[in-house]
């Protein structure tokens, strides 16, 4: 036999060696250091132009979307040792909301409130082909329709899913996902929007004052990438060879590596940089912004 066993293990390896089975998860992560001088600019000038409140969440949904589009080939999931490609790119915008009543409140009252924060979401259809000003329109629109428990698909499908027992809800939405996906059936008359996440994931985790994070891709979705938002922070970087304090943003990225691998993962990071450092250019709207050129990638 070529392997033979460690006979002097210490307690705590033992331990280890028995709590945890095979990895099976496919994800991998990196992060994107991002200067975002030009993309600040760039958005100020949107919000004058056109009133919408735009955020930098906005212009990442539309960059990724620009770069998923630039590489087609990573637009899809794996199903059965296929890998099954989307004719569109859709992006999926996390959108808070607040369940029962329906009713954001100020502050908990003296007792406790008893609304319920859920996190729901939009998906954008085709969002590569809508500019940053009409994909923020349509997210204000649906997440305005969300928190008001208005017609909102994740808000019917999460009030399906609240009817099913606890512990038959893993087995029905592990069901419903491979009736969607594997066999290709659209289920939105029993409240499962087909295909509800789409080519990508966009969350924001530094309205929470998070400087970075990562979150996990949701297997329900088949979605082959994520990206986390951080908070914007003054960071140091070189700018024409002299150092200077530059507005920055790290953003998480999780995806499926039996969809992509580094390379592409690379090739998509160099597309979305593009974009941010210089969206004026990229994307139109805007004359005047400034460009930079830095922008770091780790993993």
């Amino acid at each position: 036999m070529p392997f033979h066993p460690h006979k002097t293990l210490a307690t705590w390896r033992r331990v280890a060696l028995s709590a945890w089975g095979a990895p099976r998860n496919p994800t991998a992560y990196g992060t994107l250091d991002v200067d975002c001088e030009a993309a600040l600019a760039y958005l100020a000038r949107l919000r004058a132009d056109s009133g919408e409140k735009i955020t930098l969440t906005h212009l990442v949904g539309k960059a990724v979307a620009v770069a998923i589009a630039a590489h087609p080939e990573v637009n899809g999931f794996a199903s059965h040792g296929r890998l099954m490609l989307r004719d569109s790119v859709d992006v999926f915008f996390q959108v808070a909301f607040f369940d029962e009543e329906g009713k954001r409140e100020p502050a908990p009252s003296k007792g406790g409130s008893k609304k319920r924060a859920n996190l729901a979401g939009a998906k954008v259809d085709r969002a590569d082909q809508k500019s940053v000003v009409e994909i923020a329109r349509e997210l204000r629109e649906r997440a305005e329709a969300i928190r008001n428990r208005g017609d909102a698909e994740t808000v019917k499908s999460a009030s399906a899913m609240a009817k099913i027992p606890a512990p038959l809800l893993g087995l029905i939405t592990r069901a419903a996902a491979w009736a969607s996906y594997d066999l290709g059936l659209d289920l939105s008359r029993y409240g499962v929007p087909f295909d509800g996440f789409g080519s990508c994931m966009v969350t924001n985790v530094g309205v929470f004052g998070l400087r970075v994070g990562h979150a996990p891709l949701f297997p329900l979705g088949r979605v082959p990438v994520i990206l986390t938002l951080g908070a914007v922070q003054d960071a140091p970087a070189v700018v024409a060879g002299q150092l200077a304090v530059r507005k920055t943003v790290s953003i998480g990225v999780a995806f499926d590596h039996r969809v992509m691998d580094g390379y592409h993962a690379g090739l998509m990071a160099k597309t979305f940089s593009e974009v941010m450092a210089d969206p004026a250019g990229k994307l139109g709207g805007v004359s005047d912004a400034p460009k930079v050129a830095a922008t770091h990638v780790a993993s």
